[in-house]
C-alpha cells in the first residue's frame, strides 16, 4: 500500500504476542521442540531426581522407563539397558535440557525449592531474553530452568537476529522473590523450551539446521549457533566447547538418544522434509512422524 511503513520485526512480534498470551511464546512459532529421551544406567536415581528435584511427575513407568512430564504433558523419557556405555564428556550429544518455566515467580519457587533441597547449581545467567538457572542430573546431563521475558522486551535486530548475552543474574533477589507457599512440582504450562545440543562442527550445524531443517540463525556466540522458528530467541543450540570435532555417537551411549520436533505449521514441516530429501538424509516413516539421525548420530523425530 502506497506510503505503508515495514514493520520491524520487534513490532511484527509484539503484535503477534499481544494476539497470544498463552500457552508459551517457544511454543506457538511454526515449530519447536516437544520432548527429549535420555538414556541412563541408574534409572530409579535419575528418575527421582527429576521428579524431586526437578519437579516433573511420572506419567508411565516400566522396568527400563519412565516417561515424565508436567500436567500430563509428556516432556522427558529415561530409559536403560544392561548395554548402557557412560558417554565421555567430550562426546556429542546433550549441552542441556531447557525447561520453561511460565513465568519468574515459578522460577523463583523453583529456586527456592532447590535451595531447601540443597542442589548444587553450575551457574546462573541473565540472557536479556531469558532468565536461566543451570544445574546437572546425577549423571551429568545438562539441564537448564528458565523464565522467557515478554518478546516485547526483546531487541530485534534489522537481519531478524535477536540481542542476547551472558551477563550475572542475582539468585538472592530472584530467592527473595519466591512465593511462601510448599513447592508442588513444576507449574502448569511448564515446557521443554530448547534443546542445547553438543556437536562436531558449527559450519556442519548451520548446514543442517538452516539450510536443510529450515531453522533460522537468531544468534551467535563464539563456537555456537543458536536456531529458532518464527522469532523466538532459540528452540535448538549448537555448540562446540566441549566437543570440536566429535564424531558421531555410538549406539548405547548414556546422554541425549534423541528428541521431538513438533511443527505447527505444515510448510514448515514440508520445507524440512525437502531439505532432507535433498541431502539424500534417510529418514523412516513411523506412527509418530519421520524419524532420522543427525550427523552427530543423535536421533530426532520431526512430527506435526
Amino acid at each position: 500500500m502506497r506510503g505503508q511503513v515495514p514493520r520491524s520485526p520487534k513490532a511484527s512480534i509484539m503484535a503477534e504476542t499481544d494476539k497470544l498470551p498463552s500457552p508459551a511464546f517457544a511454543l506457538t512459532r511454526p515449530a519447536h521442540v516437544e520432548s527429549a529421551h535420555l538414556v541412563v544406567q541408574d534409572l530409579a536415581r535419575v528418575a527421582d531426581f527429576y521428579r524431586d528435584i526437578i519437579g516433573l511427575s511420572v506419567l508411565e513407568r516400566t522396568p527400563s522407563g519412565v516417561l515424565m512430564g508436567v500436567a500430563g504433558v509428556p516432556l522427558l523419557t529415561l530409559s536403560t539397558s544392561a548395554m548402557a556405555a557412560r558417554a565421555p564428556r567430550s562426546a556429542a550429544g546433550l549441552f542441556h535440557n531447557a525447561f520453561l518455566v511460565p513465568d519468574r515467580p515459578a522460577l523463583a519457587a523453583w529456586l527456592a525449592h532447590a535451595a531447601h533441597a540443597g542442589v548444587r547449581l553450575d551457574g546462573a545467567s541473565d540472557h536479556l531474553v531469558s532468565e536461566a538457572i543451570y544445574l546437572s542430573d546425577p549423571e551429568d546431563n545438562g539441564i537448564e530452568i528458565y523464565r522467557d521475558r515478554q518478546p516485547s522486551e526483546w531487541t530485534y535486530h534489522d537481519d531478524g537476529t535477536v540481542e542476547m548475552a551472558t551477563e550475572r543474574l542475582d539468585l538472592q533477589a530472584l530467592y527473595d522473590s519466591a512465593p511462601k507457599t510448599r513447592f508442588s512440582g513444576m507449574a502448569d504450562g511448564t515446557a521443554l523450551g530448547h534443546i542445547h545440543l553438543q556437536v562436531g562442527d558449527i559450519p556442519q550445524a548451520d548446514a543442517f539446521f538452516r539450510d536443510v531443517l529450515g531453522l533460522k540463525v537468531m544468534a551467535r556466540y563464539p563456537g555456537a549457533s543458536f536456531f529458532a522458528t518464527g522469532g523466538y530467541h532459540h528452540h535448538v543450540a549448537a555448540n562446540i566447547w566441549n566437543s570440536r570435532g566429535a564424531e558421531a555417537r555410538r549406539i548405547g551411549m548414556t546422554g541425549l538418544s534423541d528428541y521431538r520436533l513438533k511443527f505447527n505449521a505444515e510448510s514448515e514441516l514440508q520445507t524440512a522434509l525437502a531439505g532432507l530429501e535433498r541431502q539424500e538424509i534417510k529418514t523412516t516413516r513411523t506412527s509418530d512422524g519421520w524419524s532420522l539421525r543427525d550427523p552427530w548420530g543423535i536421533g530426532l523425530t520431526l512430527t506435526s
